[in-house]
Order: structure tokens, then C-alpha cells, then sequence
């Protein structure tokens, strides 16, 4: 009896995982089925619900990005783009539409420094990765040279390139989570919004920054963030006109 109640019990949980595991993708067949009829609006609101719900994929936001494209909501469609990209940076329909978007917009965009140009062909996660198999094949390169007392040069010569490895993608890493793409990416989704020299309304205007432009927030102080802005300039903005990349 206790069997059959377990099985029974595996049972219902099988059905309400599948259930539950059913229910985003159904939502995002009716969401791509309300954009296809035109329906932009329930569309955005129905993607919007699916990211809410912690359901970030790079085509729910290429999709949401193709939306608010369509709502003519620039800032918003390339965030979404940047998103997607973030997730994919091999997404090409994204990565095509957002330069679309961005001519429309006029964005303006942050440049990379010398670094980020230089470890442009991988990513920050890729680095990491590559840190990590090169610290583990040394460690057991060192291990394999103690163990046998010194024999050989292979072991010792091994691990003096993973470590070189090793240091390389650290640095790396680190470059790239500190630069134009890192944690603090963010897309200014206002139009026309202004950059200002302090946190004030009357301050000193810096730039005016195009819907989807591009900023790295430094600091937050009140309703206001810090961020470089494009040019190489520095201001505050509002910090509800614009949002981060990385969620």
C-alpha cells in the first residue's frame, strides 16, 4: 500500500512539473501568435510576464525587441537586442535587427578600450572557463612533477603554460567585466533624455542622449545614476530612463 501511495505521489509530481514546465511555453506561443496578428501591445505584455517570471532566453527578448520595434519604442527594442546578445552573443537576427534599431534611433554608442578590443573573439564566461581547466591542469601538472620527484619536463613545462593561460584569461575576464559590456551596461530607454553635471534638474546639461543609447552607470545617488556616457564624457541621468542590461 505504501508503494502504490509513493508511486502514485511520483506520479502527480511528474504531472505538475510537466504541467508547470508547459505553461511558459504556451504563454510564449500566445504571445508570437498576438504579434504575428498584429497585436504589438498584449504581445510586449505577455513576453514582459514571461522575463518577470524569470524565464530570460535570447529569443523571448529578440522577440520582445521585435515588438517594441514595431511599437516604434526604440530604447526599449534595443535593450532587448542587448539582452538577447548578452545571453547569445551569437545571435544574428538580433544582433542585425538591433543595428537597424539603432539607426533608427540615432543611438549613440559606448566605445570598447584597447582591452576589450584586444579579447573581443570570446567572452567573459568563456574566459572564466578557460581560467578554470588551465588552474586544473596545472595543479595536476605540479602534482605529477612532485610525484615523481622531478623526473621529466613535460609535467614542469605544462605548468608553466596553464598558469600562463591561467593569468591571461583572468585578466581577461576581469577587462571585460569592467568594460563597455560589463555588469554596468545600461540602455537609455527615455527619448531625449539629458545628462546633467549634478543631480538636478537646472544643472549643466552634458549630453542629450537618443533613445537606446548606451551608458555604464557608476554610482546611483537617489533617483539619479552616474554613468559614462558616449564620447568619453561623464553625467547623471534620472535613473528611471534607463536600465541595465544584465538583469
Amino acid at each position: 500500500m505504501r508503494n502504490r501511495i509513493v508511486i502514485s505521489c511520483a506520479g502527480l509530481w511528474l504531472l505538475c512539473a510537466s504541467i508547470l514546465a508547459a505553461e511558459p511555453s504556451a504563454q510564449f506561443a500566445k504571445a508570437n501568435q498576438e504579434y504575428a496578428a498584429g497585436d504589438f501591445k498584449a504581445a510586449i505584455d505577455d513576453y514582459e510576464e514571461l522575463v518577470r517570471s524569470g524565464r530570460d532566453t535570447p529569443n523571448l527578448f529578440y522577440n520582445l525587441g521585435n515588438a517594441y520595434f514595431r511599437k516604434n519604442d526604440f530604447g526599449r527594442a534595443i535593450l532587448s537586442y542587448e539582452r538577447a546578445l548578452a545571453l547569445d552573443p551569437h545571435h544574428p537576427e538580433a544582433e542585425a535587427n538591433l543595428r537597424i534599431a539603432r539607426d533608427e534611433a540615432r543611438a549613440l554608442e559606448l566605445v570598447p578600450n584597447r582591452w576589450e578590443r584586444i579579447f573581443a573573439f570570446a567572452d567573459e564566461n568563456q574566459y572564466a572557463l578557460a581560467a578554470s581547466i588551465s588552474f586544473w591542469i596545472g595543479i595536476f601538472s605540479v602534482a605529477t612533477w612532485v610525484l615523481g620527484r622531478g623526473r621529466g619536463r613535460g609535467p614542469i613545462a605544462l605548468s608553466i603554460l596553464s598558469l600562463s593561460i591561467f593569468v591571461i584569461a583572468v585578466g581577461a575576464s576581469y577587462e571585460l567585466s569592467r568594460g563597455k559590456n560589463g555588469r554596468g551596461l545600461a540602455v537609455v530607454t527615455g527619448d531625449k533624455v539629458e545628462a546633467r553635471l549634478a543631480t538636478a534638474d537646472n544643472a549643466n546639461r552634458v549630453l542629450t542622449l537618443p533613445a537606446g543609447s548606451e551608458i555604464k552607470i557608476v554610482s546611483q545617488r537617489g533617483d539619479w545614476v552616474y554613468a559614462l556616457l558616449p564620447n568619453n564624457l561623464h553625467g547623471w541621468i534620472p535613473s528611471n530612463s534607463a536600465e541595465q542590461v544584465r538583469l
